[in-house]
């Protein structure tokens, strides 16, 4: 296992802030972003600045400029917004999770009334609400291009779940229960070579030590937990299997062993960019790990925000910052 020493100031003098996108909501709130790298489209889940006035935000990653949010209007089918929790630990805005689907041109997103919400690109609006049959918010989202398939939490529920969705249907197809003692769950990421989903699981208090599970989709069975000895939110799939958790523990994808251990300062969402084989972790500075030497970089200063996503045409990262927008850091060539 490779231990990777890290500065936790070291500067990465690779990257220039070239604009911040201004947003109406001026980003109060807000979860899970997302790239959709053929169209070249960055979606936002932002919860706006009250109840009901949730929606995601549509940007242009080459010209860099903000398009227009879904839904467009207060007479259409919205989000929750920001809601305050009735019960402790229990949230309920949103939209939190959001994962495009390029083959259908759709982009499903969680909500806070344990919904998902499916959004028609073209018509730019909300065409479908599933429930997953919670109390809490539906939350990070993966999807399943071979057989058709989201896979969403309910970290907040008790006992948390994950909810099986067939992407044809728009449909329930089933759910996998967490033991009541397990408090969270995180990202899930499909493995295209082990056709499987794999998720981040957080530690069980007492203990520091979380998880990557992996989930078979067409049995709905959790096949495998992979300790990972920290306590991992945010997951991204590199090359060649490796697997990189948000508190810097990195696995092989097919079968769970340790391949290195950081410890850095990260956020919520991590991002792998195969343009430059480099994985990026959200935080108020960007740290930057190669994904082919798994040796830290450094991180990009002032940057600042939990999620994150980096254009692979670009490199350019863009990185939501509360009460300033969507900033957009571009590599310098040379």
């Amino acid at each position: 296992m490779l231990q990777l020493a890290l500065a936790q100031t070291t500067p990465l003098p690779d990257y220039q802030l070239v604009t911040t996108i201004p947003l109406a909501s001026n980003l109060q709130s807000f979860d899970i972003s997302w790239i959709d790298q053929g169209t070249q489209r960055f979606y936002l889940a932002d919860r706006g600045n009250g109840k009901g006035q949730g929606r995601v935000d549509v940007i242009d990653t080459i010209q860099n400029a903000f398009l227009y949010s879904i839904p467009q209007n207060a007479a259409e089918v919205g989000f929750a917004g920001i809601v305050p929790a009735v019960t402790p630990g229990c949230s309920i805005g949103g939209p939190n999770g959001v994962v495009a689907i390029p083959a259908m041109n759709q982009l499903y997103a969680g909500d806070g009334d344990s919904t998902v919400k499916v959004i028609d690109l073209q018509a730019k609006a909300v065409v479908a609400t599933i429930s997953t049959g919670g109390k809490c918010r539906a939350d990070e989202l993966a999807y399943d291009p071979l057989d058709h398939i989201i896979m969403i939490t309910n970290p907040s529920d008790n006992p948390p779940f994950v909810t099986f969705i067939s992407a044809d249907t728009q449909t329930v197809l089933g759910r996998y229960t967490y033991p009541a003692a397990q408090v969270g769950l995180e990202q899930p990421a499909w493995n295209p070579q082990t056709f499987r989903f794999l998720m981040s699981v957080p530690a069980i208090a007492p203990s520091t030590q979380g998880s990557v599970d992996e989930f078979d989709p067409l049995t709905m069975q959790r096949t495998n937990s992979y300790p990972v000895g920290c306590s991992p939110a945010g997951l991204a799939i590199g090359p060649l299997q490796r697997v990189m958790t948000s508190c810097g523990a990195a696995i092989d994808g097919r079968n769970g062993t340790s391949l290195a251990n950081a410890t850095l300062s990260s956020g919520d969402e991590i991002w792998f960019n195969p343009g430059d084989n480099r994985f990026y972790f959200g935080n108020a500075n960007v740290g930057v790990i190669d994904a082919d030497t798994m040796q830290f970089l450094g991180y990009i200063t002032g940057a600042g925000g939990h999620t994150i996503a980096v254009d692979s045409n670009t490199g350019n990262v863009f990185v939501p910052v509360t009460g300033a927008g969507v900033k957009v850091f571009a590599p310098i060539r040379k």
